[in-house]
């Protein structure tokens, strides 16, 4: 969405924030004076943060050279996604190279006015807002937004047309089915649930486009789908792990079996074409 005011202004980031693949933390007041900056808030676990990520990663490929910068901003969603070890791990494994906050703190996350993942603002050459989205979707807006800005830079630049859609959901204009709420099998997203007396199962019964689960820890997890086979879903440092996607909106049941020191978090779904 474009601002409501030409003359919002781009906060400068506090000076203890930790920053990850930058020799030095970036300055706005340095960085908006000679192209615009695109500024993405998002966790390496959640579902809708890792979805918007090709994108910007493929934004970030074709438009740096000709001017854009592209920094991420890292409010973990999650306690586990705070750690510092675990996110240098989840960054590294989601192949993010661009510079990173730690923004484990919020203080960036309330300085923006954040409400939820992913968040993203485009800021103009100068240093005032072009563009904002909150959410998923408006791919192809977001990158007209910021091939407007750089046509300021150079008018004679040639560009290329805007991305495919990676996802049919993903199309503009597309109506999407919405799928089952998020589920926290621990209570919400601060308290993981762990499998007692060393295994355990969760089971319930959804309808999405796709299914994922948000588990960290040592030991096993197997999902299983409509009383199938189970099987293994290897953890690893992203976190976020798919269970299933599916060509269309679909209602499917879901066992999760857990053992030794799992954690998980969430069990997350993603949209799907009706």
């Amino acid at each position: 969405m474009r601002p409501e005011r030409p003359d919002i202004a781009a906060p400068e980031f506090p000076g203890r924030v930790r920053w990850l693949n930058a020799s030095k933390p970036p300055v706005m007041g340095e960085l908006t004076p000679t192209g615009p900056v695109l500024v993405h808030f998002f966790d390496f676990a959640q579902l809708n943060s890792v979805r918007t990520l090709p994108y910007l990663l493929e934004w970030r490929r074709r438009y740096e050279p000709l001017g854009l910068r592209v920094l991420g901003i890292h409010s973990p969603r999650f306690p586990f996604t705070g750690e510092r070890a675990a996110l240098d791990a989840g960054i590294a494994a989601l192949g993010i190279t661009h510079p990173v906050a730690d923004d484990s703190r919020y203080w960036i996350w309330h300085d923006y006015g954040c409400e939820g993942w992913p968040s993203l603002f485009l800021w103009a050459r100068g240093g005032t807002l072009s563009w904002a989205h909150f959410g998923e979707g408006e791919y192809r807006a977001t990158e007209e937004a910021i091939q407007e800005e750089l046509l300021k830079l150079d008018v004679t630049v040639s560009l290329p047309e805007p991305m495919a859609p990676i996802r049919a959901s993903d199309a503009p204009g597309q109506l999407v089915a919405p799928p089952t709420p998020e589920h926290f099998p621990g209570g919400s997203p601060a308290e993981p649930w762990t499998p007692e007396g060393g295994s355990g199962a969760l089971e319930l019964e959804y309808e999405a486009g796709g299914c994922f689960v948000v588990a960290d820890g040592d030991g096993r997890l197997r999902a299983s789908l409509d009383g199938g086979e189970p099987h293994e879903i290897p953890l690893g440092p992203a976190a976020l792990l798919p269970i299933a996607e599916h060509p269309r909106h679909e209602r499917h049941s879901l066992r999760l079996e857990a053992e030794g020191g799992v954690r998980v978090w969430a069990i997350s779904f993603a949209p799907g074409v009706p």
